[in-house]
């Protein structure tokens, strides 16, 4: 059985924050798009969301990848019992539509038959034919998916903040990048003496 590392790697938590960024401006920009005026713009703005989808799902394969060939550290000993029932649900969930949100979105755009330039790169092949009602189904399916990632995202940081600035203990420290530490702390010392565990 593989051991656990005592932390993160720093390549562990740059891939956590760049996936997190990116879907941040995803899912806005998803909701806006319907409602820009038809033209240019709003092409640009669907081929960059799209690419940007594409993008997140290779790094959740790259992310799943390197959870698997390095592992990942225990759980924070200093969590309630309800705190890790939670996060862990949390967590998964949110592994597990970091993958169906885009796959949604790719299986929507193939059956509708929108070509979609990945940056200007290629252009993404069609995983399954032209179907009016399967491409009104996976529509509906990456949107409501969407939606069910910003409540659980919305969950995931307002336990995070909570960890942070309520408990102050250790617990956001373990996903921060090691130069964003020093700014945290100067934070919490800001609102008060830090208490890192």
């Amino acid at each position: 059985m593989q051991e656990r590392p005592a932390g993160y790697s720093g390549a562990a938590k740059w891939l956590h924050w760049i996936m997190a960024i990116i879907v941040l401006g995803l899912i806005p920009m998803g909701i806006a798009l319907d409602k820009l005026p038809e033209g240019p713009i709003q092409d640009r703005a669907y081929n960059l969301h799209r690419s940007f989808g594409i993008l997140v799902l290779a790094l959740a394969i790259a992310r799943v990848i390197f959870r698997r060939a390095y592992g990942a550290p225990a759980p924070y000993a200093g969590l309630t019992k309800f705190e890790r029932i939670a996060s862990t649900a949390v967590h998964h969930s949110l592994y597990v539509l970091i993958f169906l949100v885009p796959i949604a979105g790719w299986l929507w755009m193939s059956t509708y038959r929108a070509e979609v330039s990945i940056f200007g790169l290629f252009i993404l092949p069609n995983l399954l034919p032209q179907n009016e009602t399967l491409s009104g189904f996976f529509g509906g399916a990456h949107k409501a998916l969407a939606l069910l990632m910003a409540a659980l995202l919305i969950a995931h940081a307002g336990g995070a903040l909570m960890h942070a600035f309520v408990k102050r203990d250790g617990v956001l420290h373990r996903m921060l990048p090691d130069a964003w530490g020093p700014a945290l702390d100067r934070l919490q010392s800001a609102l008060g003496r830090p208490n890192r565990s």
